[in-house]
């Protein structure tokens, strides 16, 4: 008898959506990224679950804001992941 879903080599999608401490590989959701101000173009490192207002050191413009979960980005910032 043969399983439908591969255990050994589960599809990439399937792992992602699957709960943090449920996948093949334990690892969590949240990161650090740097974002870069659309104002003065100064980069500040920011916790993707950030739990209050993150302003730009040199402009004092709010870069994100908190939600139940994930910070939400302002309008008109980039950002990327720091790599570990």
């Amino acid at each position: 008898m043969t399983l439908a879903v591969d255990l050994l080599n589960p599809l990439e999608a399937t792992e992602r959506s699957s709960h943090k401490l449920k996948r093949l590989v334990q690892s969590p959701n949240s990161f650090f990224m740097d974002v870069k101000c659309s104002g003065c173009i100064n980069i500040t490192t920011v916790f993707s679950h950030a739990q209050t207002v993150v302003l730009c050191n040199g402009c004092t413009t709010v870069l994100c804001q908190p939600t139940g979960g994930k910070a939400r980005l302002t309008e008109g910032c980039s950002f990327r992941k720091k790599s570990a």
